[in-house]
């Protein structure tokens, strides 16, 4: 039987929270996957590298929280936090115009061309 003595309802909320930015956060990271290198540059973007650093480590941070394996989710809650912006910052700003580009289409300053 399971003992519930420990967690009251705000626990159980934040704790959906974290469940809630961790699947952003991988869905982000696997998005990014998917892309080619070429349409993060062509679409004036950082580069592939650099966001897949950025999403592994919010990935990582996320999975930590989910498991509650790291001290640091306890007493420092801007690392979540911070994670989970930079997984939407990829998904609202940069997913939408790397998948607007198009393989072996030519792109100007000002869209297809």
């Amino acid at each position: 039987m399971f003992s519930f003595s420990g967690y009251g309802p705000v626990d159980y909320f934040f704790y959906a929270l974290m469940v809630g930015a961790f699947v952003i956060e991988a869905w982000a990271f696997i998005d990014a996957i998917r892309h080619p290198k070429g349409a993060y540059t062509a679409a004036s973007k950082q580069t592939k590298p650099l966001w897949m650093i950025i999403l592994g480590v919010a990935l990582v941070i996320g999975i930590g929280g989910v498991t509650q394996q790291i001290g640091l989710f306890t007493s420092f809650l801007a690392l979540p936090i911070i994670a989970f912006v930079a997984a939407a910052i990829y998904l609202v700003d940069v997913r939408p115009k790397v998948r607007s580009v198009r393989p072996g289409q030519r792109q100007g300053p000002y869209g297809p061309w």
